[in-house]
């Protein structure tokens, strides 16, 4: 398995990783309207690019074989010695092929490489990734609700992982 960097080249790769994820995902959790709304504020192309242009978001991508598996994002320097992982996501069919596990591994290193200490996320209550996160070393820290417009919040776990 390769991680590699991705880039604006690679939206219909994320954005079909994406697609498929969330609905595997968040279809008992959240409504269809609410589904449909934050995929298109996190994941349109408009979106990505600001991500990466002005927000300075990191992609990588797992890649198996010419498949890609899963994909994930993240900030060095959130905050003071903090990078906030703020996507990850695994193809169903990849889970338990240890994808995540290699692209925390990828985003540790970038942290450690710039003087980040620990890494922080943002994780839906029911999310089952819940699990993976705390098999993975990190530590919940709390609730974290947030407004993301249109009448609709994330209702989320703030997890961190000391490095």
């Amino acid at each position: 398995m390769k991680i590699i960097k991705a880039s604006l080249s690679d939206y219909n790769v994320i954005h079909a990783i994406a697609l498929t994820t969330w609905h595997a995902t968040y279809n008992d959790i959240l409504s269809p309207d609410q589904m449909e709304y934050m995929l298109e504020m996190m994941y349109s192309n408009e979106a990505i690019a600001d991500q990466i242009a002005i927000k300075g978001h990191h992609f990588l991508l797992a890649e198996e074989e010419g498949e890609y598996l899963g994909f994930a994002s993240y900030e060095l320097n959130s905050l003071s010695e903090t990078t906030k992982l703020h996507k990850l996501y695994v193809l169903p069919q990849a889970h338990g092929k240890g994808v995540g596990k290699a692209l925390v591994t990828v985003i540790q290193n970038a942290a450690k490489s710039n003087n980040n200490n620990k890494i922080i996320l943002n994780v839906n209550k029911h999310n089952p990734a819940i699990n993976f996160y705390l098999k993975s070393g990190f530590i919940n820290k709390g609730e974290d609700i947030i407004d993301i417009g249109n009448g609709y919040i994330m209702d989320d776990y703030l997890m961190m992982k000391e490095l």
